[in-house]
């Protein structure tokens, strides 16, 4: 088994309340003169109080396409991401130099040399660190980013992973865009980082561990969520079927992953879910016959930083870890859910 060592979490310095943040969409996005009821309506019921960004409010607006948003998102990522690593490492106990291997996942901006490689001269991680990149993943990927990690350890028990996400969605922002989709996911996404420092079985200390894995992608559903690449960039698709996909097959993939290692649903003493948005977490909890409070930190940090993409899940796992650690030896569930579509389902045992 794989022990996690550390979860850091890491956030933007512009942060607003959702109120400001609807005003500003709807001066940059609404033809002049157009009804605000439906752009309202989305971010009032999006359970969401506060977001941190990226840019000031008012800088959105002098971004003239993708690559300028994209210009900021490499120089970001690699400021937030060089906060978590850092901060993520210190708490671990370990230096840079102890990094066997580094995983960087985005959704929102892309770069040649990847982040990754940008942060090892300015960490100090060896020259001969492991990088591996990901993109395409999108909210699911803080989930498959820790399988992943587990999947290489497993292989290399003395070594340390890190896994770094960093999600910048206000650059991913289309002005003029009046779907239904963009209004959604307006009134949802912020700006975010978090690291994970994973330690193999070899390197003893204290954290949860990595007990086991799934991964599952459900039949046509590739168009349920993704993007849409054009000339502004990357333009939100977000179907309306997500809860109804999550009711059909989360809970018998939980349950039967479960089941596998001798437990079920009831034993579980901690969900550490993704916060997707209201329906999905409605959907989740009712799928799942869960408890009234077992998402309570999950909702928390919807409120409180909106839907991060990648980095949320890992949030809601340091949340775990810090505010509601679960007795020791228990099981607790990490699940998150991306395009594809998928979910991806993490044992871990306290």
């Amino acid at each position: 088994m794989a022990r996690i060592a550390a979860v850091r979490g890491v956030l933007p310095p512009h942060r607003y309340p959702q109120a400001e943040i609807t005003d500003a969409f709807a001066r940059l996005c609404l033809p002049e003169g157009a009804s605000r009821r439906l752009l309202d309506r989305f971010h009032a019921g999006a359970r969401v109080d506060h977001r941190n960004l990226v840019l000031p409010l008012d800088d959105y607006a002098k971004l003239d396409g993708f690559g300028a948003a994209n210009d900021v998102f490499i120089q970001a990522s690699a400021d937030l991401g060089a906060e978590a690593v850092g901060g993520a490492l210190a708490e671990a106990g370990l230096e840079p130099r102890d990094v066997d291997m580094i995983m960087f996942t985005s959704v929102t901006g892309i770069a040649a040399p990847s982040v990754d490689a940008r942060l090892v001269a300015r960490l100090g991680l060896r020259p001969d660190v492991k990088r591996i990149p990901v993109f395409g993943l999108g909210c699911v990927a803080g989930a498959a980013g820790i399988a992943r990690v587990y999947d290489y350890l497993r292989g290399w028990p003395e070594h340390v992973a890190v896994l770094l996400s960093v999600e910048l969605c206000s650059l991913t922002l289309q002005p003029a865009d009046t779907s239904t989709a963009n209004l959604v996911a307006s009134a949802l996404f912020g700006d975010g980082a978090a690291a994970v420092v994973v330690c193999g079985a070899d390197r003893t200390g204290p954290g949860p561990t990595v007990v086991a894995t799934r991964s599952r992608l459900y039949p046509d559903t590739e168009n349920v969520m993704g993007w849409a690449v054009g000339d502004r960039g990357f333009r939100v698709v977000l179907d309306q079927r997500v809860p109804e996909v999550v009711r059909t097959y989360l809970a018998d993939d939980v349950a039967g992953f479960l089941a596998e290692h001798g437990l079920t649903p009831s034993e579980v003493t901690a969900w550490v879910c993704h916060p997707g948005g209201p329906k999905v977490l409605e959907s989740v909890a009712e799928a799942m016959d869960l408890a009234d409070d077992a998402l309570e930190l999950t909702w928390r940090s919807l409120a409180a930083h909106g839907n991060l993409s990648s980095s949320s899940v890992l949030h809601v796992l340091r949340d775990t870890l810090t505010q509601r650690r679960p007795p020791p030896g228990t099981p607790g569930l990490l699940i998150a859910m991306g395009p594809g579509f998928c979910a991806e389902l993490v044992l871990l045992r306290w």
